[in-house]
């Protein structure tokens, strides 16, 4: 790790984040919107210009399904849902952005208190519920700040994920998929179907091999041919369903896979914090590095296809074991919550220093088919 990220994280471990932990009466959800806001100023210009000359760039450019990504770590998707502060993440040193999750109507979430930090075991748990303001909305926002699907306008490629209504039943699910596809389409370089969020009740059901075929297969068919589509499943799922539901995925043509999002076990909180395993909601954070490597290493073994590492990424090591059992791509959500964009910074290092070790720079997305 260089100076520069050692000093980053730990100024902001030391004062920044007692800051926003204390702030707004301890409560997660309002300090992570206030901070979301004011990424969204300094996306802006100048600002935008004295963020990037502070922080290290990205490292370690690699093509994935016909995608160049300046680097191999990226946002993950929950952080900035409507993507207010999607000019502001390339000088923060990312490779790619994924905004969402969105959903074809906009939405409120669960109700609140939804989001809670476990600090002593340097994890989150949120059931936040897919809260909102619409695919369309989040369409007229990277729209008018110039973003087209292939251009990197913002200075990075940006995913989107998207998710079910709440309000739709499971038999309207594809529909519902599809026209908020077609919504974002026009602005996402690539797609991230997610079927795996604890906390809409029922949506798990699609990672069923039956419901995944029907679902993925009509995503793909509608998406343009230029437009990859990846899929986000949970490490929750047993092994055997996790094999079906990657043979269902690829044969419908999926560009690659997620892995993991968050999850319902519990396994992994210390101290004070085991009080709230009797919350409900999704784990994420260090308590599932472990289980998404195995995740990652088994998908690996199924499929030729890219695989994103997500879950439980805290620091460049984490990185690197996602990377050793076989994935291209790394994101980040909890870990930047606890160590900030030193930890960007930390993994780019990394990345740059090992670039030899972590595989082939190109996968081209003709090397799937598109059912």
């Amino acid at each position: 790790m260089s100076w520069r990220a050692g000093a980053l994280t730990l100024g902001y471990q030391r004062l920044l984040r007692p800051i926003l932990f204390r702030s707004w009466g301890g409560d997660p959800e309002r300090a992570h919107e206030a901070t979301i806001k004011l990424l969204g100023g300094l996306g802006a210009e100048p600002w935008r210009q004295l963020v990037a000359a502070v922080l290290p760039a990205a490292a370690g450019p690699i093509r994935l399904a016909g995608i160049d990504f300046p680097g191999r770590v990226g946002l993950a998707a929950g952080l900035d849902k409507d993507g207010q502060a999607a000019r502001v993440w390339a000088a923060l040193g990312f490779g790619f952005a994924e905004l969402g999750t969105v959903t074809a109507r906009a939405q409120p979430g669960n109700d609140r208190p939804r989001l809670f930090r476990a600090p002593h075991s340097a994890a989150l748990i949120n059931r936040m519920g897919f809260n909102n303001s619409g695919a369309a909305e989040l369409a007229r926002r990277l729209t008018g700040w110039g973003q087209v699907r292939g251009q990197s306008q913002l200075g990075l490629p940006l995913g989107i994920s998207i998710g079910k209504t709440k309000a739709v039943g499971l038999d309207q699910a594809q529909a519902d998929y599809l026209a908020c596809l077609v919504a974002v389409a026009p602005v996402a370089d690539y797609v991230a179907v997610n079927v795996s969020s604890p906390n809409t009740p029922g949506l798990r059901r699609l990672q069923s091999a039956q419901a995944l075929a029907q679902l993925l297969t009509s995503l793909v068919q509608a998406a343009p041919a230029d437009l990859p589509i990846f899929v986000k499943l949970t490490c929750d799922l047993a092994e055997a369903d996790l094999d079906q539901a990657v043979e269902a995925a690829t044969a419908a043509g999926v560009a690659g896979f997620i892995a993991t999002n968050t999850s319902l076990e519990r396994h992994g909180l210390k101290g004070p914090d085991c009080r709230l395993a009797r919350q409900a909601g999704g784990l994420s954070g260090a308590p599932l590095a472990a289980a998404a490597r195995r995740m990652v290493a088994r998908l690996s073994g199924l499929t030729d296809r890219p695989i994103i590492g997500s879950g439980g990424v805290m620091g460049p090591s984490d990185a690197q074991a996602l990377f050793d059992v076989g994935a291209s791509l790394v994101q980040i959500y909890t870990g930047l919550i606890y160590s900030g964009p030193g930890l960007v910074a930390a993994i780019n290092d990394l990345v740059a220093s090992r670039a030899d070790q972590l595989g082939p720079a190109t996968r081209e997305g003709t090397d799937y088919d598109r059912a």
